[in-house]
């Protein structure tokens, strides 16, 4: 028995399992994925503001890292390409490292005031050509990499999680400043004794809050 699961009694081991309990999606639903960017796909990544990326590194550890810019920011170059600019961030680098070890990538879309949400995946690689890091520039500064991902998988999906999360309506959230900022995680989870003034102007000295 895997013991970091000890408390549980009862864990599902098989699809059939599951499938016993929760019966087959409609065909239409199984048959949805495209392997392509289409017309509908499309319109819904150019009202995108907001990526979720998901790689996976060579030693198998999975990691999901959020993207942001004005609507439209991934390019769709045809209906198998997608660029992502990569702005300025924490360095860290994750996603990078992970596509030189594993180039897989899968992507979630969302749109405010959206339901639905868009889910691509497929095979990626960094790039630095010129012409389309210039074509993504913001505020006269372009990217010194973008991601292009080769779509294999496409298909939206359905509006069920953000209507039960509320996700879009401001009357069903809760008070945001009970959660810590950045400033705060960082202190506590690295083990500084800074206090968050002087975290955030080391951070700031350090360009970390340059945008573009």
């Amino acid at each position: 028995m895997d013991q970091r699961f000890r408390d549980f009694d009862d864990i599902v081991t098989d699809m059939a399992d599951v499938r016993a309990r929760i019966r087959a999606p409609l065909p239409a639903i199984e048959h949805k994925v495209l392997d392509h960017i289409d017309s509908l796909c499309r319109d819904f990544i150019e009202a995108s503001p907001f990526v979720v990326m998901a790689s996976r590194s060579s030693g198998g550890w999975l990691d999901v890292s959020p993207k942001g810019d004005p609507a439209g920011f991934v390019r769709v170059l045809d209906e198998h390409h997608l660029a992502i600019p990569d702005r300025p961030g924490n360095r860290r680098l994750d996603t990078f490292q992970n596509l030189l070890a594993n180039p897989q990538l899968a992507l979630i879309f969302l749109v405010p005031g959206k339901g639905e949400t868009l889910r691509v995946s497929g095979e990626a690689r960094i790039v630095r050509d010129a012409a389309l890091r210039e074509s993504m520039a913001v505020k006269g500064r372009a990217p010194e990499f973008a991601t292009v991902v080769y779509v294999e998988r496409a298909f939206m999906h359905c509006p069920k999680c953000v209507m039960r999360s509320g996700l879009w309506k401001p009357e069903t959230w809760g008070d945001a400043n009970r959660v810590a900022d950045i400033g705060t995680a960082m202190i506590e989870h690295a083990g500084l004794s800074d206090t968050p003034e002087e975290w955030f102007e080391k951070i700031e000295a350090d360009g970390g809050l340059d945008m573009y």
